[in-house]
């Protein structure tokens, strides 16, 4: 999708279209998760802090997003690539690859199935997307990037809409391109690369192999050679499982007391037992995220004898964790995860039952009951109210940053 969180926004204020608007978080410790191409004239890009933008575009229009918004529009997407094959891979909530090569005798041939979904998506969701049509997942996602448009300091020049790689041309198409372009290149390896002389992929695809190894290792070196050539044999994978559910949070103010970081330990507790609980997951591993003032971030994580999906058994495993921390340097983000997931079987044991154990589960399941029918902000931790109520976390509400100056 083109600049997809901020497309589904000017479909709501066709008043903006054409002038640079930003989605992120408006705060002075947000970050700007989609910019419109005006914006990006001006050197705005998605993981640039939202102070910076605002000082490359001061007239820049700054929104602060609605995630579930995006959700809603992103599974009408999906719904119509699902009428062109079964075999979807989703990314994103904006990005996905496809496999046609089963219905191309039914649909005809994949550029003319790129250029039907390109219709019917801007005609059913309203927004533009861009194709990459080729023989593997890593040459279609290059091929779809160059399709879209580019936003130069002086004008903004349409995109192709589709890019074909055909078999066979592969190379043509990779040599001439930045080695950064490959998967795996950051910054890092791009100057170990230009150490080596390797500044575009003809480079790298050229280069001894020997030299390549002693420079970044035998593994990476292999891989970034197989790609230099086009090489990909992963196929595209359908309904993948989520490795794990977690949130996190940015706070405007940070936090100095044990106390506070409880709160916010319970809080998002709840949320990520909530999400565990809506995705039929239990998690074993439970692991904390905190960074701290100076941006200096640590994780720690705990694993349980059962799969775990409520809010007290979460908090039970990662209250030892937390009181471990230090948190006079000041706490700016702090983040709770469930990994290793699988099924939950609530059951009590004889000595529970004996002892009059309170059956969370039947207490868990009344509160998602709850939050069904009236709303996340029906019920929540008592520590999480406040004058103005329950303090809610919602999914990706407060992924870009907090929105309080």
């Amino acid at each position: 999708m083109d600049a997809f969180f901020v497309s589904v926004e000017l479909r709501k204020r066709p008043d903006l279209v054409g002038q640079p608007v930003v989605v992120g978080g408006t705060g002075r410790r947000g970050v700007v998760a989609a910019a419109s191409y005006e914006a990006r004239r001006f050197g705005v890009h998605s993981a640039l802090p939202s102070a910076i933008a605002k000082r490359r575009c001061p007239h820049a229009v700054f929104l602060a997003g609605d995630h579930a918004l995006y959700s809603e529009v992103s599974a009408q997407v999906r719904e119509i690539l699902d009428r062109y094959t079964p075999l979807v891979e989703p990314l994103s909530l904006d990005e996905a690859f496809l496999d046609v090569s089963g219905g191309i005798k039914l649909l005809g041939p994949a550029p003319q199935i790129a250029e039907n979904i390109r219709t019917d998506v801007r005609t059913e969701v309203e927004l533009d997307c861009s194709v990459g049509v080729a023989p593997n997942k890593f040459l279609a996602k290059l091929a779809s990037v160059e399709a879209k448009p580019i936003a130069r300091p002086d004008r903004i020049e349409p995109g192709a809409g589709v890019i074909v790689i055909e078999p066979g041309k592969e190379r043509a198409f990779l040599d001439p391109l930045p080695v950064q372009r490959l998967w795996g290149v950051g910054p890092v390896t791009l100057e170990k690369l230009n150490r080596i002389g390797v500044h575009r992929v003809i480079d790298l695809a050229l280069i001894d192999m020997a030299v390549l190894s002693a420079s970044l290792g035998q593994a990476q070196a292999a891989h970034l050679m197989a790609l230099s050539i086009g090489a990909d044999d992963r196929p595209v994978e359908i309904d993948r499982e989520a490795k794990s559910i977690g949130h996190e949070e940015t706070y405007n103010v940070d936090k100095y007391t044990a106390a506070e970081l409880t709160t916010e330990l319970v809080r998002l507790s709840d949320a990520v037992a909530g999400r565990l609980r809506a995705a039929g997951s239990g998690a074993r591993t439970l692991t904390l995220k905190v960074r701290f003032a100076g941006f200096h971030t640590i994780s720690r994580s705990t694993t349980s004898s059962e799969f775990v999906d409520q809010a007290e058994v979460i908090v039970e495993l990662l209250g030892p964790i937390m009181e471990l921390i230090d948190p006079s340097p000041g706490v700016r983000l702090l983040g709770v995860s469930g990994s290793n997931l699988g099924p939950v079987h609530h059951q009590l044991t004889f000595e529970e039952a004996a002892d009059d154990v309170p059956d969370w589960g039947a207490r868990s399941a009344a509160i998602d009951e709850i939050r069904e029918r009236f709303g996340t902000s029906a019920i929540g931790p008592a520590s999480a109210v406040r004058d103005e109520g329950l303090r809610v976390v919602r999914k990706g509400a407060q992924q870009w940053g907090p929105d309080v100056e």
